[in-house]
Order: C-alpha cells, then sequence, then structure tokens
C-alpha cells in the first residue's frame, strides 16, 4: 500500500538520505557515552565547519547596527546596495575582476542554498535517464552536489578527479564517452567545477579553467564554479583564482563565493553569486518568490569587513593557523606510517585527502573502525562520489591540542598504515 509521503513526494526526493555529516554527528552522539566511557569523547574531524571566532569588528558592528532603525525590516532579495557594491569592490581588489554591482552580483543565504536552487531552476523533470537534464559534476566533489541534481530530477554524470589526470578530467573526452553512453548531448545544461576543491584540497591551473570556459562555449553550456575556498591558501604559488580571470567566462559561467569558511561565520549563512547577467537575474527572479534575502545587519556588517584591512589580516593569520594545523597532522600520519610526500600536500583549504591502510576493504570500514575505537570522526571518501572509495577526508579546524590527541590515539589503537 501507498504511504501518504510516497504520494506526496516524487521517487527522487523520496530516495534521499540525510546528509553524511548529520548522519555521522547522529551516530557519533549515539556512541558518545560508551567512547567517553573508555576516554574516547569524540573528536570530529568531519565538518568543513571553522571553529575560531570571526573577526572582532564584525561581531562589534552587529551589536551597533541592531539599534539601526528600519534595520529588523525585510531587506531585499538581491542584497542591499552596500553589500553588493561592497561584493563588486572586493572582486576588482581579489582578483581584478569588473562586475556591475546591479545587474551581476546577487545574495544568497549561503551558496549552498544558491547552487541548489539554481540546479532546480536548470532542471525539467524526466523519468527516463536519458531524457533528463545532464550536469557533469567533479568526482569526489561536495557531496551535496549529487543531492541538488538527484532531488531536481536531473542526471549527474561523472568526471572522475583522479592522480592520474592530476585532478584536470579531459572535459572533451567525457563529453564523447557521454555521448557514446547513449546521453543525448542536447540535454546537458551545465558543468560544474570546484577548485580549490572540497574534498581533496587540490587546486588546478588557470590553462586548465580555460579549457571547461572554451568547451561551454562552444557547446553552449552553463559553467558554475564554486569558489568557497579561495581566500585558504598557504602560498602565494597556488594562490586561488575567480573563473572571471579568463577571458570570456562571463558569457557563459556563474561563479559562487561564501562568507562561512574565510571570515568563520557558517551559522550567519551568506554568500553571492556572480557573473553572466542573464543566469545571475533570472536565478534572482526565481529566489525572489521564495526567500526575502539576509538580515540587514548581517549584510551591512559583512560589506564593511570584505574590503577592511582588518578583514584581509583575520584571513591572512587564519590561514597561518590552518598551515600549522596541517603540518600537525600530516606530520602525525607520516608517523602512523603513511606515505606522504611535500609535493602530493596541497595547500588550500583545511582538509586533508589520504587513502585508507591497505588491510582495509572499503573507506566506510576504516572510517567506522576508527570511530568506534578511538573516537575520532572521519569522513569515508565514497561519501563524495564513486571515485573517493578507498579514502577518507580529515577536517583540521579542531585545535591543536585535539589533532594531537587524535595522532596520539590512532597510534595507541593500532591505526598504523601497516
Amino acid at each position: 500500500m501507498t504511504t501518504l509521503e510516497e504520494k506526496l513526494f516524487n521517487k527522487d526526493v523520496m530516495s534521499l538520505e540525510t546528509y553524511i555529516m548529520f548522519k555521522l554527528k547522529e551516530k557519533t552522539e549515539a556512541l558518545r557515552p560508551e567512547l567517553t566511557a573508555k576516554n574516547r569523547a569524540p573528536i570530529f574531524l568531519s565538518m568543513g565547519a571553522p571553529t575560531a571566532m570571526p573577526p572582532k569588528k564584525i561581531l562589534d558592528r552587529v551589536k551597533e547596527l541592531m539599534d539601526e532603525p528600519n534595520i529588523h525590516l525585510y531587506a531585499t532579495p538581491r542584497g542591499e546596495d552596500c553589500f553588493r557594491k561592497a561584493i563588486s569592490k572586493r572582486m576588482k581588489n581579489r582578483f581584478g575582476v569588473d562586475l556591475d554591482p546591479a545587474t551581476e552580483i546577487f545574495s544568497l543565504i549561503g551558496s549552498k542554498e544558491g547552487l541548489a536552487h539554481l540546479i532546480r531552476f536548470l532542471t525539467t523533470q524526466k523519468e527516463d535517464k536519458f531524457e533528463k537534464d545532464i550536469f557533469m559534476v567533479p568526482d569526489p566533489c561536495y557531496a551535496s552536489y549529487w543531492q541538488f541534481i538527484k532531488c531536481s530530477g536531473g542526471y549527474g554524470y561523472h568526471l572522475p578527479l583522479t592522480p592520474e589526470n592530476d585532478y584536470k578530467p579531459d572535459i572533451e573526452e567525457y563529453y564523447q564517452k557521454m555521448i557514446s553512453e547513449g546521453f543525448n548531448p542536447d540535454k546537458l545544461k551545465a558543468v560544474i567545477i570546484n577548485y580549490p576543491n572540497n574534498p581533496m584540497g587540490v587546486g588546478t591551473s588557470k590553462e586548465y579553467v580555460k579549457t571547461i570556459v572554451d568547451f561551454c562555449k562552444k557547446h553552449q553550456v552553463l559553467l558554475i564554479s564554486d569558489a568557497a575556498y579561495c581566500d585558504l591558501y598557504f602560498e602565494e604559488s597556488e594562490k586561488p583564482f575567480s573563473v572571471f580571470e579568463i577571458e570570456g567566462a562571463k558569457d557563459i559561467a556563474v561563479e559562487f563565493y561564501s562568507f562561512s569558511k574565510p571570515y568563520a561565520i557558517t551559522g550567519w549563512r551568506l554568500g553571492w553569486v556572480c557573473g553572466n547577467s542573464a543566469i545571475v537575474q533570472r536565478l534572482g527572479k526565481g529566489k525572489s518568490t521564495i526567500d526575502n534575502g539576509i538580515f540587514k545587519v548581517l549584510q551591512k556588517a559583512c560589506a564593511e569587513i570584505l574590503n577592511d584591512p582588518e578583514g584581509d589580516e583575520y584571513i591572512r593569520q587564519g590561514n597561518l593557523g590552518y598551515k600549522h594545523k596541517q603540518e600537525i597532522i600530516v606530520n602525525g600520519f607520516r608517523e602512523l606510517g603513511w606515505n606522504l610526500p611535500d609535493e602530493k600536500i596541497p595547500h588550500t583549504t583545511f582538509y586533508l585527502w589520504l587513502p585508507i591502510p591497505p588491510r582495509y576493504e572499503s573507506a566506510f570500514k576504516f572510517c567506522e573502525e576508527v570511530l568506534e575505537k578511538s573516537g575520532v570522526v572521519l569522513v569515508p571518501g565514497n561519501a563524495f562520489g564513486d571515485y573517493g572509495e578507498g579514502y577518507f577526508r580529515l577536517s583540521y579546524v579542531c585545535s591543536d591540542e585535539q589533532l594531537k590527541e587524535v595522532v596520539s590515539r590512532l597510534k595507541q589503537d593500532g591505526f598504523y598504515w601497516e
């Protein structure tokens, strides 16, 4: 007998599971009493959420703005003028990119919300797999991409990111492969790129991104660039760039940004989309029927920090801290037997992507044992895509002391490479 929810929801939504990070948290909380009793209270290396306090300047400014007249009224969905103008200035200062704040920038309640809505707006639901709208997606990738596409009724076509292709899949090669497998090229709506990459932390080159831009222009396909980690880098030689530094990118691309990572305000939910004015404005029209924008206090405070030297110094100091944390955890895993040459360690994001020990058949099994024995929460690589099997991701955002405790526990509990 059909249940009420089965009658009401489409089958793609019915097939969704709880987001992997929340599933891990639920499981960990269930184990907490047992773990605590054996001196293995949980240490979370799962969520990509900075734990530092945000810049003092924006905290103080939020408090001041609370008393401003009309500040608690509806905002405009596209973003207050001061917010969009500050973003335009930031994009110019940071990347040398010119963006019209009136037509090429739109506010988001976090970049995740914007990505989800754009994919939904681009997709027409079809039952037949070969009639579905197609999104070419890096694999491994931010786990929510797959869910956004699936619950919108689209089809995610995998673009493998592997050491063998230097995390730069040949887009034209996979396009032809897609056609040979029976997919209709006219159904291809967008290519998603995410550099620096979550979960692997790897970056890329302008030369490679230009091949993606050229491909999208040739086939009239949208390029969606997720730049959530563009300000998290440790070496100038690996400084991330905007897709709009590539000539002609604005013809076919939009790019998503987030305040969450660089300013440690994940719970505030602020971001923006920018780029091709027609796409940005069409997304904005759809969003205007759904939400009423971001709380004006947060917009004003964050607009001020975007181009403030104190904000830049906060990011710089944060990156120095992440670099130090990376050294702690990398050296720890080397002591545990992992072969991690310096040239293979990325210098962006706060993630470390490592292979599971050879005695384990699956990433899930390895992460499960580490949690149950050591109380350390890791994420199995296949949560990020098929090509993530055999790997795990850890996020080194916790304290230095906790990172050292993680290494100590893994040694005591026998989690060596061999």
